[in-house]
């Protein structure tokens, strides 16, 4: 009996770390976004400050701080901040959804399992809904959400595109891409 009772608590202890809500951890997650100007020139630019979680319910929601848009180029992060996400009006983007917590919940250390998962994106005062595949990896006490190919967004679905020319004008290029390729690398700890 003393067994059966030990062998049940570990399983709650167990079940309680499996089903406990995970917190993002900014410092070693990554979300970058890809602009091309002129037609020709692509950068690579990233957001340095992202908050989120996945509840024990697998909802899913992340936080992206628009003005922490890092470009390496400190008058475009300003540029970029002023006139295109107009952080004094839209301080963050929110991405929200669901995971599949049956199958979380069932992963061992080193295990992945992939997964197409709906989540509503609000940028700049508009939301839509987006599909992405996602990589679900298991590490030694935390877990890895990455996208398996970039995310299109169109700066036009959200209002942007006026933002985007008045970047164009700034720098005096002849174009600038509506079209943004997004990539994730989310870490997670319980």
């Amino acid at each position: 009996m003393k067994v059966l009772s030990g062998f049940a608590l570990f399983l709650t202890f167990l079940s309680s770390n499996v089903w406990a809500q995970w917190d993002l951890s900014n410092e070693e997650s990554r979300l970058n976004f890809v602009t091309v100007k002129s037609l020709k020139i692509g950068e690579v630019h990233r957001f340095e400050r992202l908050t989120g979680s996945i509840s024990d319910t697998g909802q899913v929601a992340l936080n992206i701080y628009l003005d922490s848009v890092e470009t390496n180029i400190g008058i475009r992060n300003d540029r970029i901040k002023k006139k295109l996400f107009e952080t004094n009006n839209f301080l963050q983007a929110t991405a929200s959804g669901f995971i599949n917590v049956n199958k979380l919940g069932r992963l061992e250390v080193g295990d992945t399992y992939t997964e197409s998962v709906q989540f509503t994106l609000s940028l700049h005062g508009i939301a839509h809904k987006v599909i992405n595949d996602v990589q679900v990896t298991k590490l030694n006490n935390k877990l890895l959400v990455t996208s398996l190919m970039p995310i299109v967004i169109n700066a036009s679905n959200y209002g942007m595109s006026e933002g985007i020319e008045k970047l164009r004008a700034l720098a005096g290029l002849p174009s600038i891409s509506d079209a943004v390729p997004v990539t994730f690398s989310l870490i997670f700890n319980p």
